[in-house]
């Protein structure tokens, strides 16, 4: 699974909007509202495949009314105690 995080400006009237539009998109696992840095949203995209990077981000994503300017970031390695705990887990409670 290859993931990209998406920091997302968008126009401030519509930030609901567009958060809802973005979360309603094939290959976008996850959309949230945020603050500080000059992002409104970010927007985690999850794909099978690295072209499906571009799909999502140039031909889905940039295309919601409301959207101003993206900045991608691949992931190259989850590090994440919830990761780490369900990979160790033995299945006792």
């Amino acid at each position: 699974m290859i993931t990209a995080i998406v920091l997302i400006d968008a126009s401030t009237d519509a930030i609901g909007e567009v958060a809802t539009a973005l979360a309603d998109l094939d290959g976008v696992s996850e959309v949230y509202s945020v603050a500080g840095g000059g992002t409104d949203l970010i927007a985690l995209v999850r794909v099978r495949e690295f072209e499906q990077i571009a799909e999502v981000i140039a031909g889905r994503i940039n295309k919601v009314p409301g959207v101003v300017d993206t900045k991608t970031h691949i992931a190259f390695r989850a590090y994440s105690q919830h990761d780490l705990e369900s990979a160790f887990s033995i299945g006792l409670d």
